[in-house]
């Protein structure tokens, strides 16, 4: 018989039960929903107890046994918030953080958070739908006082359904869905300013070219310039309207038919064509704003500042655009439930556009 004591008579120590290895990191809301087979935002809605939330008993009890296997422990702040509100807000982002002008916007609803109290939760998902889902339902679970959403250029958006669960703001995009709060830039207005840039200075022969791509910019735009020659008693000639895609080699491209038209001043759909518009006259032997003054919009200080003469431009309000959008979600702006609410674009002249000498 083997005994269970060693030589001394002493009780040899029974064996330790096997230990799992240790967790590198605490298990996450994504381990969480693989474990257990369903979206984060399921997982979410478990861990948050929300009412209403329609998931199956079977669905539930799988989260929570994956919760109890993995050892996931909800966010402790979040949950124990009295008032079931933090001082967080949420913005999602399909792309403002890599975009230089457009970055602004997490600027100005960063600075306007903090004017009130609040810090800024910043997702930028490259538009990635499961990022996107993973971001929303973390910043549910920090239970954030709202979310703002927002695109890189304006555009209509759908509605991420987990984006439900919280207060929300479209930022730089808007929905068809009647009651939906959203910020976008008054493209009208700032297809008016870009062209009374050029009425202001003597010109009535005025072109535009637009871009090839359907967007609200591209509608937006082209009426302005049409009301602003409307209100300045400048009959609408359509053979000066033009179409290029968007970019450098886009308004290089336009010059030869531009100038066919016989234009003196002409406002471009953006800041990119505006540069390859001065590439295409440079190489004619002809000179901004003396043979041709010319507009751009955007006011892309990479572009608009440093070309050579500075370019006048109509600017992209993208920080008001995240101020605005931090405003509505606390309640200290209203917004109209009918329409997105527009912020002005603001002109800002440079010297490519000078008075015509014979107007």
């Amino acid at each position: 018989m083997i005994s269970e004591t060693k030589s001394s008579g002493e009780p040899a120590p029974l064996p330790r039960p096997v230990q799992p290895p240790e967790r590198s990191h605490p298990a996450t809301l994504r381990e969480v929903a693989e474990a257990a087979g369903v979206s984060t935002a399921t997982v979410s809605l478990v861990v948050n107890r929300k009412k209403g939330a329609r998931i199956a008993e079977e669905t539930r009890q799988r989260v929570k046994d994956a919760i109890r296997a993995l050892g996931y422990r909800p966010n402790a702040m979040a949950k124990n918030l009295v008032s079931g509100t933090s001082r967080f807000i949420g913005l999602v982002a399909d792309g403002v953080a890599t975009t230089p002008f457009a970055g602004q916007i997490i600027h100005g609803a960063q600075d306007e958070a903090w004017k009130h109290g609040y810090a800024l939760l910043i997702a930028n998902t490259e538009g990635n739908t499961e990022l996107e889902q993973d971001a929303i339902a973390m910043m549910l679970e920090y239970k954030v006082r709202g979310i703002l959403y927002s695109t890189w250029f304006h555009r209509a958006t759908s509605i991420p359904e987990s984006l439900r669960e919280a207060e929300f703001v479209l930022v730089n995009c808007f929905s068809e869905e009647p009651g939906t709060r959203a910020v976008v830039p008054d493209e009208e207005q700032g297809g008016r300013s870009a062209t009374d840039i050029l009425v202001g200075h003597g010109h009535r022969r005025i072109a535009f070219i637009n871009a090839t791509i359907p967007a609200p910019a591209k509608d937006g735009r082209l009426k302005g310039y049409r009301d602003a020659l409307a209100a300045a008693g400048i009959p609408f000639d359509p053979e000066l309207v033009l179409e290029a895609y968007p970019d450098q080699e886009g308004g290089y491209r336009a010059t030869a038919g531009l100038l066919a038209r016989g234009a003196t001043a002409v406002y471009c759909y953006n800041d990119r064509m505006a540069m390859g518009l001065y590439d295409g006259l440079r190489e004619r032997g002809l000179s901004i704003p003396d043979d041709l003054a010319v507009v751009g919009f955007d006011n892309q200080e990479v572009i608009a500042a440093h070309l050579r003469p500075p370019l006048s431009t109509v600017s992209l309000p993208h920080y008001e655009l995240g101020a605005a959008g931090v405003r509505i979600l606390l309640g200290i702006d209203e917004a109209p439930a009918e329409a997105p609410t527009r912020i002005h674009c603001p002109p800002v002249e440079r010297t490519s556009v000078r008075a015509q000498a014979h107007a």
